[in-house]
């Protein structure tokens, strides 16, 4: 079993900021590709950065120069630095992950979310 276990959310004024963290845990034979989707009221969930096994980084462009994407391969764990927040940033973030399990190869795998809420 594999289990992606986010944090960090919470209620944040416009120009703020907020960390996310996703920890990877089971058995887990190597994580080819980590990334974070975000899901607001009424819209389709989007991808918001992601980050491969070899350090490439993805962004879409409306977080580009605002979110920061960044892995901690040790620990299994990805993290999103969300700076100058905006109203139109509130949504359930999402931790999605591209895992390689011996025997099963490789799954997608999604965290439960953590609800971001920036307030003008």
């Amino acid at each position: 079993q594999v289990q992606l276990v986010e944090s960090g959310g919470g209620l944040v004024q416009a120009g703020g900021s907020l960390r996310l963290s996703c920890a990877a845990s089971g058995s887990i034979f190597r994580i080819d590709v980590m990334r974070w989707y975000r899901q607001a009221p009424g819209k389709q969930r989007e991808l918001v950065a992601a980050i491969n096994s070899g350090g490439s980084l993805n962004y879409a462009d409306s977080v580009k120069g605002r979110f920061t994407i960044s892995g901690d391969n040790a620990k299994n764990t990805v993290y999103l630095q969300m700076n100058s927040l905006k109203p139109e940033d509130t949504a359930v973030y999402y931790c999605n992950a591209d895992i390689v399990r011996a025997g099963w190869g490789r799954l997608d795998y999604w965290g439960q979310g953590t609800q971001v809420t920036v307030s003008s």
